[in-house]
């Protein structure tokens, strides 16, 4: 999915437990309209999700994961709009394939499921977002260790492409993302926020999801860190970054807009 603007892929978490918007959109009905709402706004994707990955989240049955993804996918995919499934599970991203979705992203980089590779690399047509992971929710954060996070995670997760071609995956359908707040401390996620340019030039698109993260303000709730969230979908858009992923689409759009436009003035002089 080639875009000349940075893309948002708009979150939807079918979650009771979402640390962003604590469940808002848990039930069918909620979750249908909230995504009705950010096409609506344009959004370019939306990353369905059933399951919480953030830090010390506990992980739920994969019946339980698809009974609460797989109806909203299906029903989205009669709108026309991109779909993405939010997922670590082959089975899981198999059923969503089905469904319409033609987006895989993988916080684990396909190391949580060892069944994940050979899925994506019997579906060509899917794009597969491959996040830097160092392990499970519960254990994370205390390998958040590194004397230059930057270069570290670019080895990281160019080690997970050599693997996952090794297994037929395409490179042209591979996303790349350095994976903010996961097994990472404040210091890191910013390290790699001045270091973005750095990660384009790795020759794959890049997506960033910083959106309401605690590194932005731990003094603030997830709402009020959407302007820090705003000016980090700048910053992408300056480095022109694939894709943001956010909790909302209006601002974000704009905000990569008005980027667009410095960026041209600034070439046409």
């Amino acid at each position: 999915m080639k875009s000349e603007r940075t893309l948002v892929m708009g979150i939807l978490n079918v979650t009771p437990d979402s640390f962003a918007d604590g469940g808002r959109h848990f039930d069918f009905e909620s979750a249908i309209n909230r995504a009705k709402e950010m096409i609506s706004e344009g959004v370019d994707i939306i990353d369905v999700g059933g399951e919480s990955t953030r830090p010390g989240a506990d992980r739920v049955t994969e019946e339980i994961e698809r009974d609460r993804v797989i109806p909203v996918i299906t029903e989205l995919a009669e709108l026309g709009v991109t779909l993405s499934i939010d997922t670590t599970r082959a089975n899981i991203a198999q059923a969503a394939i089905g469904a319409g979705a033609t987006i895989v992203n993988d916080v684990s980089g396909g190391l949580a499921d060892p069944k994940m590779a050979a899925l994506i690399a019997s579906n060509p047509t899917i794009q597969y977002v491959v996040m830097h992971w160092r392990g499970t929710s519960d254990t994370m954060q205390s390998k958040a260790i590194y004397k230059d996070v930057s270069s570290e995670v670019m080895k990281e997760l160019l080690a997970r492409v050599d693997s996952l071609k090794s297994s037929g995956v395409l490179e042209n359908q591979i996303i790349l993302d350095p994976g903010l707040g996961f097994s990472k401390l404040p210091e890191h996620n910013w390290a790699i926020i001045n270091n973005l340019e750095q990660f384009t030039k790795l020759g794959f698109p890049i997506l960033i999801g910083a959106s309401r993260k605690r590194f932005l303000g731990e003094e603030l709730t997830p709402i009020e860190r959407e302007s820090a969230s705003i000016a980090i979908t700048s910053l992408c858009a300056k480095s022109k970054i694939w894709g943001v992923r956010t909790h909302s689409v209006k601002e974000h759009k704009i905000a990569i807009d008005i980027v667009n436009k410095s960026n041209s003035e600034s070439e046409g002089k």
